[in-house]
């Protein structure tokens, strides 16, 4: 079910599946621990905000592609199930994405990712005015570049995983998502009109043309994984900044969904309609 002020949302981006399994700690390396698992699961940053955003009540499409193998039909029927449009999925020759992921006892994770079909995501709309476009750095720079040029409305992008964004998109992005690791490593995203920064447990500042204008805490919670904390968070400061949410309450609703994502298992928790986070 939709919910009302919340504009259309258009994600384009990668589709995986996560092989995760979990450990007491995270190895360093040249270490081998042992681990419990694996877990198959979805996952992709793309699907992971695409069936996020749907869960908080907008209307979702989805712009991508996925291996004709079996993997690439879960996907696909997962993120239906979550009620996101996926008429705009391409069938390619390359096998559908995967991450393995590693997780701790604290949640903390580290995540190898295979793109394969992700490679063939084109940014080729149409798309509506008033529909938001949200992308990430999971698919190719050229998919990226043609959404910055061709996206007639909202156009937000999640700067992860990190690698050189041209400054051509950034001057474009009406919004900039990034985590602390991603900000320091990409010094020209600060530059850009609008940008979020999340801070893990320590919440989330909001940035307006190089300048830190406003912070805000995530709620304390009892963590069980981080895997799909970054991208509900994506999803939801996309969905409320599009929707004109005064720039306090994006934010910390946008926290409280992060936070909520990190009490489940898995890169796609459930949600509740964004409203309820405020």
């Amino acid at each position: 079910m939709t919910s009302r002020g919340l504009g259309p949302l258009c994600v384009v981006g990668s589709i995986n599946v996560d092989v995760s399994v979990a450990v007491g700690e995270l190895p360093i390396p040249g270490e081998t621990v042992r681990g419990a698992g694996p877990v198959r699961d979805a996952g992709g940053k793309g699907a992971n905000q695409a069936a996020a955003a749907a869960r908080l009540g907008a209307a979702v499409r989805m712009l991508g592609a996925v291996g004709d193998d079996a993997d690439g039909r879960v996907m696909v029927e997962n993120l239906r199930r979550a009620g996101v449009d996926t008429s705009g999925i391409r069938v390619v020759a390359e096998p559908t994405g995967t991450a393995l992921i590693t997780v701790d006892a604290t949640g903390e994770n580290t995540i190898v990712v295979c793109a394969g079909a992700n490679d063939a995501v084109e940014g080729v709309g149409p798309f509506a005015p008033d529909e938001a476009v949200l992308a990430q750095l999971e698919i190719p720079s050229d998919a990226v570049e043609a959404l910055a040029a061709s996206v007639p409305g909202f156009f937000a992008l999640n700067a992860a995983p990190a690698r050189e964004v041209p400054a051509s998109v950034l001057r474009r992005a009406d919004l900039v998502i990034v985590n602390d690791a991603e900000f320091a490593a990409l010094p020209a995203v600060g530059a850009a009109r609008l940008v979020v920064v999340t801070h893990g447990a320590r919440g989330a500042s909001l940035w307006r043309d190089g300048q830190r204008v406003l912070t805000a805490p995530s709620p304390g919670v009892e963590a069980v994984s981080a895997v799909g904390a970054g991208d509900a968070f994506s999803a939801a400061i996309t969905l409320a900044v599009h929707a004109g949410w005064p720039d306090e309450v994006a934010l910390a609703a946008a926290c409280a969904v992060g936070a909520d994502a990190v009490t489940h298992a898995g890169a796609q928790p459930p949600l509740c309609p964004l409203g309820d986070y405020r």
